[in-house]
């Protein structure tokens, strides 16, 4: 049963239509976690929290396979630097897009299943949690050098998840999607935990949580993680793609032709992009959302 339903959503969308159309990635993304968690929940209860991780891998491996080497075959023509990045913009958008929805899946999974369930389904994700948030939070009013061995530890982990998507993607293909999935999770657990939180305290003081008051706590629960985990999930989004186009090219291509050299300038480009990024995020998570959110 679960080899039918990976057959199935394979059959779902190409990576043509999927470059046409970035935003109904969205809907995939979240279906493939929902039904991971299901099967995950069914088959394999105790193992559930990293293995719909790995369902939810397996169902999007073709589309992104698919995707790289459609990106790989752009490298091949006579496009420029600037207009191949254009293009690439076009992946990056459907991978982003399907990352959101698995985030809003995990996020949704997370509030409204029952607590003994969701302690198996994301408890290595919430452990994960807990040691982030142990590393900013408290630290909000201190000095910008007092904070800076914090940002090179959080910059440091980052480096490292985006040096494994690089190597995973050119090792294995499509390697890096399942530390991305997994990233995704993280973070829906993080937002879900934060509304779920937030709805609590506001039941507990007033008796009753508003329609408004739910938007609200949605919105920020949302917000407050979206600030450096956007480009944070970008740069990983950037390397994997690097990554990725480098394989196929060392597949189709020998070492040392002009089209490599192209295919490697066009990666060492993204890679480059990929590194910006990530430093962008670490400093937006150490320095603006924990003076957003816990005091300013």
């Amino acid at each position: 049963q679960t080899k039918l339903s990976s057959m199935v959503l394979e059959s779902l969308i190409n990576s043509i239509k999927a470059e046409e159309h970035p935003g109904k990635m969205f809907f995939y993304g979240f279906v493939y976690f929902s039904i991971a968690v299901v099967l995950s929940m069914w088959i394999f209860p105790d193992q559930s929290s990293l293995l719909a991780v790995f369902f939810t891998t397996i169902a999007a491996v073709p589309l992104m396979y698919n995707t790289i080497r459609f990106e790989e075959k752009k490298d091949l023509s006579d496009m420029g630097e600037g207009q191949l990045l254009k293009e690439h913009k076009k992946a990056i958008s459907l991978y982003l897009f399907m990352f959101l929805g698995i985030v809003i899946a995990t996020a949704i999974w997370f509030i409204f299943l029952p607590e003994n369930i969701i302690y198996s389904l994301f408890k290595v994700q919430s452990q994960t949690i807990t040691e982030i948030n142990s590393n900013v939070e408290g630290n909000v009013f201190k000095s910008f050098s007092t904070m800076f061995p914090v940002f090179t530890k959080i910059l440091s982990n980052n480096l490292k998840v985006l040096i494994i998507c690089i190597l995973f993607s050119f090792l294995y293909g499509v390697g890096a999607l399942f530390i991305l999935t997994w990233n995704a999770s993280v973070i829906g657990v993080a937002i879900g935990s934060s509304i779920k939180t937030a709805i609590s305290k506001l039941v507990s003081s007033t008796g009753t949580v508003t329609a408004i008051k739910y938007f609200e706590v949605y919105s920020i629960g949302f917000l407050k993680y979206s600030i450096h985990g956007i480009p944070e999930i970008l740069s990983y989004l950037v390397a994997a793609l690097a990554g990725g186009i480098i394989s196929v090219a060392v597949i189709k291509h020998d070492l040392g032709s002009d089209k490599f050299e192209k295919i490697i300038l066009d990666s060492s480009t993204l890679i480059l992009i990929s590194l910006i990024f990530v430093l962008v995020a670490a400093f937006l998570e150490v320095y603006v959302t924990p003076y957003v959110f816990y005091g300013a």
